[in-house]
């Protein structure tokens, strides 16, 4: 009967930014301008590693299917979203927003479980080199990363399937610039505790498991680091893994104020740059952190570009 005394809503309006047309403008060119540099590093980063078999390790095995996750939510969020800054209709469905839910909840949970792969793999090859090898088999590898694949589709798929069980009513605008799972969940007739609570027990075990690895990793990285007798190594070692822990922590420290605080149904606007961190920004400093800074990576572009050079060169 409580349904029957509401209008269902099947359409949302996603209000995103700013109506303010100079605004509008600025931000737009700004995104557009990240969303060229976000595809470019990573497609070209997934190629790169794809093409050269010196480049078939672990290692660069993660960071390829790293820049695949961060490819795909860029590919999730920012079309709709740099659509959304002149379109008149800022409508979308039900099920085009479940869609873009499912895919960027899947991309984002896969990256955990990845970076908690990259870390296994730093503390094997810092603390452990002799035996790498042997604990990093690429068996291993491809297992880590077909799990990390598994594990982000089981958890949208749980979530997206929530969605469907409860009533939308009232307002239909939805105060962000993608259809996430919280901006939807205010919108409920009805009090969505049971999404709320499998939301929070879901992501709170995936975020306490991934973010305990990783900083584990890295402690024992950070203490192998600081034995090391060569102050040429060990400040190449931190400088690495200063530069890599740092974008754990913005993508991870995202996350968790996102999905994990209290009183996850506050109406607000401080979702969004919360957001913006680790669907927009993250994606676009991972080719340059991860892999720009490689000295392997870097050798291997300076081969391909002398190449050309000297390709062009000859036919001149």
């Amino acid at each position: 009967m409580a349904e029957e005394n509401h209008t269902m809503k099947n359409e949302f309006i996603l209000t995103g930014f700013t109506d303010h047309p100079a605004l509008k403008t600025l931000l737009f060119v700004v995104f557009f301008a990240i969303y060229l540099i976000t595809m470019v590093g990573n497609i070209g980063m997934m190629a790169l590693i794809f093409t050269h078999r010196r480049l078939h390790r672990p290692m660069y095995i993660f960071l390829g299917n790293l820049a695949l996750v961060d490819s795909c939510c860029a590919c999730a969020i920012t079309p709709k979203m740099l659509e959304n800054f002149f379109s008149e209709d800022k409508r979308i469905s039900l099920y085009e927003c479940t869609v873009q839910f499912y895919f960027l909840c899947t991309v984002e949970t896969a990256d955990c479980f990845l970076l908690v792969a990259m870390a296994y793999d730093r503390y094997v090859a810092i603390c452990s080199p002799l035996q790498y090898h042997i604990m990093m088999s690429k068996k291993l590898c491809i297992q880590m990363t077909t799990g990390a694949f598994i594990a982000g589709n089981l958890h949208s798929m749980i979530h997206a399937g929530l969605v469907f069980r409860l009533v939308f009513c009232g307002s239909n605008h939805i105060n962000h610039f993608y259809c996430d799972i919280l901006p939807l969940y205010r919108l409920f007739c009805v009090d969505p505790f049971i999404n709320e609570l499998v939301l929070f027990i879901f992501s709170g075990s995936i975020q306490v498991f991934t973010i305990g690895s990783v900083f584990i990793s890295y402690l024992y990285i950070l203490l192998t680091i600081f034995r090391m007798k060569s102050k040429e190594g060990r400040a190449k070692a931190f400088s690495t893994c200063a530069s890599h822990f740092s974008s754990v922590s913005l993508f991870y420290g995202s996350i968790f104020f996102i999905y994990i605080r209290p009183n996850l149904l506050e109406e607000g606007g401080n979702d969004i740059p919360a957001a913006i961190l680790f669907t927009i920004v993250v994606p676009l400093l991972n080719p340059f952190i991860y892999s720009l800074r490689n000295k392997e990576v870097i050798s291997v572009l300076r081969k391909i570009l002398l190449k050309r050079k000297s390709q062009g060169s000859v036919n001149k």
